[in-house]
This record gives C-alpha cells, structure tokens and sequence, in this order.
C-alpha cells in the first residue's frame, strides 16, 4: 500500500509483548515481525504461526540424495567392471551404504536450501524497520496499517505498557 505506515511497539516484558502481539491477531492491524532478545514460547504461541515447511525440503533432498548416490555407485561399477571374489559387478548391500551416505549429505543441502528459500534469506532491507534495543532487553513488534490509523496503532501499544517508534511506509 502507498499509504501504509510501520509503527514498533518495544516491550521489557515477554508477556506484555505476547499479549500486544495476540490482541494485534483480532485487530484492524497486521503484525509484520516480531524482533525478540531471547527465545519466546509465549510470543510464538501468540503469533499462532504455522508449522515450517522446511522439512519437506530434507525430505526431497534426502530422496534425490539416495537415488543419486546409488545411482552413482552403480556407473562407478559399470564403467571399471572390477570383479571382487566372484560377486556381481552391481551389488546392492554395497551400494546401500553409498545411498545412505548421499541421503544424508544432500538432506542437510535441502534442509539449508529450504531454511534460506522460506525465510527470505539473505534480506538486504531488514535493517529498514529495525531499532538496536530490540537485540539488548526489549521484545519489539512491528505493525503495519494505514496511515488514517497510525495514531489508533501508536495509543494501542502505548496502552500495552510498550515504547513507540514510528516509521513511514
């Protein structure tokens, strides 16, 4: 929106940041970050954030990694033709443990992929809307509304025992 304004609600208190962040979840505004010194049970609680989908992205990785590795362990075979003891060129036990160590490497390379791709890693503009206390002792929420409602959003968490910093949209 051209006319939407960012206001910061910066808390001492966990509980009253959970409390301003569950009361903003019913309202007319819209909580965009939570920025908080430690991690918090209650704030995440209060966001009713959903489940991450991160995992899926291990998943495939782990998938992809097992069809590669064996796949690869299978063309090694192939292309040296080695016989060891009279067992078949392409031995399946052997060929396992060659998956199972792909699965693993390319699992952690999907679950990175994932963690960067759903959190919008790396953010270049985060520090646009972001105050230093919130990394010392305060628990800060970042709002957004329309600029007619800025001083609604101003008074709601001042009367939630909370700081104010402004920002323009």
């Amino acid at each position: 929106m051209a006319d939407e304004r960012f206001v910061m609600g910066l808390f001492l208190k966990e509980g009253d940041a959970a409390a301003a962040v569950s009361a903003m979840s019913d309202g007319p505004w819209c909580v965009e970050r939570v920025h908080s010194p430690i991690p918090s049970d209650q704030i995440a609680g209060a966001m009713k954030s959903r489940k991450s989908r991160v995992g899926y992205f291990t998943l495939a990785g782990g998938i992809v990694g097992f069809i590669f590795g064996f796949l690869l362990a299978i063309f090694t075979a192939t292309r040296w033709n080695i016989i060891v003891g009279g067992k078949p060129i392409v031995a399946l036990i052997p060929f396992f443990i060659v998956g199972f160590e792909f699965t693993i490497l390319f699992a952690v390379f999907g679950n990175v992929a994932g963690m960067l791709t759903l959190t919008g890693m790396p953010n270049w503009k985060a520090d646009r809307y972001y105050d230093r206390r919130c990394s010392g002792e305060h628990f800060c929420v970042l709002g957004s509304c329309p600029a007619a409602d800025q001083r609604h959003l101003i008074d709601f968490f001042k009367s939630h025992g909370g700081d104010v910093r402004e920002y323009d949209g």
